[in-house]
């Protein structure tokens, strides 16, 4: 099965380039299944329903989320309906909504999408991510071989980690959040795909999407500033990933990197 992953859509610079070249990424590289990171989707930070469904009738199957799964407050009601709408798994309590789907893909193949938040210089209390993936490792149905996860964390050690904690029991560790895309993706040895992040799609000339000259004077003047989703130039990150549907180990992993002249 081939899985095509984009990674976070930063505002509506982020949808608007997904929406012109989702097709022809589709064309070129044939993806069974499509799964995007939409945390920042809305005004930058958290995901409406309506952005939501533009999401989906653009073709895509699962949306993941992040720490800003909840700034949208109408999501929490949404998202307990939507099941091809992930948040964080490892949020604590009972919060809506679920953390992982399953997707059917040509007859018996079935895959399985779960997203996951990093605890390192988080500013929530997420329950043990390596822990609570084990649990749902150990639920999920046993003719489920390919496992896709979207770790949603800052440190990129706490990434790594998980990459090397999973090799071999799910078919890629695809990390998110930092909204730079880094080269170091690889399949580790016991056949998991890896990458620390897989970067952004939306503003390019910006600071991790927001405008920079903002950003700037927070870091200047340590006072309190009112970011905003940057314009101009954009970008679109993400990654290809091919999984063997017998095995489920990774196949390949290849970055996509996109930006406008």
């Amino acid at each position: 099965m081939r899985l095509l992953f984009i990674g976070d859509v930063m505002g509506k610079p982020g949808r608007t380039i997904l929406q012109e070249r989702l097709p022809r990424l589709r064309r070129e590289h044939k993806p069974e299944l499509v799964i995007v990171n939409g945390e920042n989707a809305a005004g930058g930070m958290g995901i409406t329903p309506g952005v939501a469904e533009e999401l989906f009738d653009l073709g895509v199957d699962v949306i993941t989320l992040g720490n800003h799964a909840w700034d949208k407050r109408e999501i929490m009601t949404y998202i307990d309906g939507e099941s091809r709408l992930l948040r964080p798994l490892n949020y604590p309590g009972h919060p809506p909504g679920s953390g992982v789907a399953i997707v059917s893909r040509g007859g018996e193949r079935r895959a399985a999408v779960l997203n996951l938040a990093g605890r390192v210089f988080a500013t929530a209390s997420y329950d043990d991510p390596f822990r609570r993936v084990e649990e749902e490792l150990k639920a999920l149905p046993q003719d489920v071989r390919i496992i896709f996860v979207d770790f949603h964390g800052e440190a990129t050690s706490e990434k790594v980690a998980m990459g090397w904690f999973l090799d071999g029991r799910v078919s890629a560790v695809v990390g998110t959040h930092t909204h730079v895309q880094t080269s170091d993706e690889r399949i580790l040895p016991a056949g998991t795909a890896y990458i620390t992040d897989a970067g952004m799609t939306g503003p390019a000339d910006s600071v991790i999407g927001i405008e920079k000259n903002l950003v700037i004077e927070k870091f200047l003047t340590q006072l309190p500033v009112r970011f905003e989703v940057a314009k101009g130039r954009r970008q679109l990150n993400g990654v290809s990933l091919d999984i063997d549907d017998n095995t489920g180990h990774a196949l390949s992993i290849v970055r996509i990197l996109e930006l406008e002249e």
